[in-house]
C-alpha cells in the first residue's frame, strides 16, 4: 500500500491543476485517472497540415490563476494571444450575419435589437434591481434589457457558451459575477463604469480578458502540467476504484493495467465531473449520497471540423458567428479558428469548427455521420457563401455529458457538498458541476482545491 497527503481523484484539466499547485507547495499526492491519458476532454491533432481540437478550442485568461500559470510554465508554453479578428463576433439574423455590439452606443445602430429595445438598454442603468435569487437568465435579461436583446445577444451566447437554454440557467448559479453586478451596483452599465473607476489590484489585472491558445495546441497545457506535477505520481488506467474510510484515513483499492492497487491517504480531492461520481465508488458514504450533486444536467453536443487547403467562402474576418434558436437553424455556431490562430490551416486556407445539439435540439448526438455531413453541407453552403462544399478535412465528434447547466436544481447540489464536507472534513468535492466551465474556472478551482487541502493538513 503506498501511503500519501492527498489522493486525486480525476485528470482532467481541474484534477492537473489541483496537482501541480500541490507539488509546489511540496505536498505528497497521488492523482488517480480512469482513461490511458490525463486531460479530459482537451487534446490537439495534427493531420493533413491542420491542427485543431476535439474538446475546447480556445480559452480566456479570465483568472489571475490561470495567468500565474502561464507564466509559470513559460518555458514549456509559447502563448498564443487571438489576433485583432477576434474580437468580432457575427449573429444571425434573417439568415444574413450582423457585428454583434461591443457596447451601449454601437448597440443603438445594430438590426439586431428593435428600436423599443434601444430605448431600454439605454434606460438600464436606470432600473430597479431584482429580488428573485433563482431568477433565470432570460427573466433577467428581458427584465433590464428587453426581448430582442434576449434572442439576438445572449441566447446565442449562451447556445455558444453552454449550448443551453437561458431559460433553464440560473444566474445566480450560472453567470455568478453578472448576478453580482446587478445586486451590488443596480445595473449592468452602471456597474461595469462603477467597476471601472475602482481600478484593478495588480493581480487582478493578469486577467486580461484575450482569447488564447498555445502554439502546439491546447494540450501543450496538459502536457506541462503533467510534466511538472511528475508523472510518476500521476496515474492512468485506474479503474474499479473503492474507496473506504478507517480511522480517519481513506483507503483506496483499484486495479491499474490489471493489477490491484492499494493507496492511503489523509486527504481526499474529488475532481470528477457530476456523471463519474457513482455511488458505489465511494463506500465510506451513505447510499445515494451523491445523487443530488449527480442531478446536475450535461448537454449533448456535436462538433464538426472542417478543413479546407483554399477558402473561397466569405471572408473569415471575426472570432466565428453563433445563430440564435429563433432562427430555425440546425446549427449553433461556426468558428472561425484559423482567423484568429496562427498554424491550425495550410496558407490560404481555412479550419472552422461547427456546432451543433444543444439543449433544445439533442437529437444530433445520435444523428449518423451521414446525416451530420448532409446538415453542415446545407448550412455552411448558405452561410459562408460557398459554391461547392468539398473539405479537405472533415472530423465529427460527440460529446454525450459535454456541459454542465447551472440551473434549478444548483441550490440542492451546493447544500449537499456542504453537508457532505462537514460530515467527512478531510473529503473535497469539485468538478465543473460548480465554479465555472472554461478553462481558467477549472485551473481556479484546481488551486482553491490544494488549498484546501494544505488548510486541513495544517489544522491536522
Amino acid at each position: 500500500m503506498k501511503k500519501t497527503k492527498v489522493i486525486i481523484l480525476g485528470g482532467g484539466l481541474t484534477g492537473l491543476a489541483t496537482a501541480y499547485k500541490l507539488s509546489k507547495l511540496n505536498i505528497d499526492f497521488v492523482l488517480l485517472e480512469k482513461s490511458d491519458r490525463v486531460g479530459g476532454v482537451i487534446k490537439t491533432v495534427h493531420e493533413k497540415g491542420f491542427m485543431y481540437e476535439t474538446g475546447p478550442n480556445t480559452g480566456i485568461i479570465g483568472s489571475p490563476e490561470l495567468a500565474e500559470l502561464i507564466e509559470d510554465l513559460h518555458d514549456d508554453l509559447d502563448l498564443q494571444i487571438g489576433k485583432k479578428a477576434v474580437k468580432r463576433r457575427f449573429i444571425l439574423k434573417d439568415g444574413k450575419w450582423a457585428a454583434l455590439p461591443s457596447g451601449p452606443v454601437s448597440a443603438v445602430g445594430t438590426p439586431l435589437f428593435s428600436l423599443t429595445d434601444k430605448f431600454r438598454i439605454l434606460g438600464e442603468p436606470f432600473r430597479r434591481r431584482g429580488t428573485d435569487p433563482n431568477e433565470t437568465l432570460a427573466q433577467l435579461v428581458k427584465r433590464r434589457m428587453g426581448k430582442s436583446f434576449l434572442s439576438y445577444a445572449i441566447d446565442p451566447f449562451i447556445l455558444g457558451v453552454y449550448a443551453g437554454d437561458p431559460s433553464l440557467l440560473v444566474t445566480r448559479a450560472a453567470f455568478p459575477k453578472l448576478y453580482a453586478l446587478e445586486q451590488n451596483y443596480g445595473s449592468f452599465i452602471g456597474g461595469t463604469l462603477k467597476k471601472k473607476k475602482e481600478g484593478k489590484s495588480a493581480r487582478e489585472a493578469k486577467a486580461t480578458r484575450d482569447v488564447f491558445s498555445f502554439k502546439g495546441g491546447l494540450e501543450q497545457l496538459i502536457m506541462s502540467l503533467e510534466k511538472h506535477s511528475g508523472k510518476d505520481r500521476v496515474l492512468t488506467n485506474v479503474d474499479n476504484t473503492i474507496i473506504t474510510k478507517q480511522k480517519g484515513k481513506y483507503q483506496i483499492a483499484a486495479s491499474q493495467n490489471g493489477e490491484s492497487v492499494h493507496f492511503e491517504s489523509d486527504i481526499l480531492i474529488s475532481s470528477l465531473n457530476a456523471p463519474h461520481l457513482e455511488n458505489s465508488m465511494f463506500q465510506f458514504l451513505e447510499a445515494e449520497s451523491l445523487d443530488p450533486i449527480k442531478a446536475v444536467s450535461y448537454t449533448p453536443t456535436v462538433e464538426v471540423v472542417l478543413g479546407f487547403n483554399k477558402w473561397t467562402g466569405r471572408p473569415l474576418d471575426a472570432f466565428g458567428g453563433l445563430i440564435p434558436h429563433c432562427e430555425g437553424r440546425q446549427l449553433l455556431g461556426v468558428l472561425f479558428l484559423s482567423a484568429f490562430l496562427p498554424e491550425r490551416a495550410p496558407e490560404g486556407g481555412a479550419l472552422l469548427t461547427i456546432f451543433m445539439g444543444g439543449v433544445r435540439n439533442p437529437k444530433w448526438i445520435k444523428a449518423s455521420d451521414e446525416e451530420i455531413k448532409n446538415q453542415v453541407k446545407e448550412d455552411i453552403m448558405d452561410l459562408m457563401d460557398l459554391k461547392t462544399f468539398d473539405p479537405d478535412l472533415l472530423k465529427i465528434f460527440r460529446h454525450n455529458g459535454a456541459i454542465p447547466q447551472y440551473s434549478f436544481e444548483s441550490d440542492n447540489k451546493m447544500a449537499r457538498i456542504s453537508q457532505l464536507e462537514k460530515l467527512h472534513p478531510n473529503f473535497i468535492i469539485g468538478g465543473n458541476a460548480l465554479d465555472g466551465i472554461g478553462i481558467a474556472d477549472r485551473v481556479k478551482q484546481g488551486y482553491h482545491l490544494a488549498d484546501k487541502a494544505v488548510k486541513l493538513l495544517e489544522d491536522k
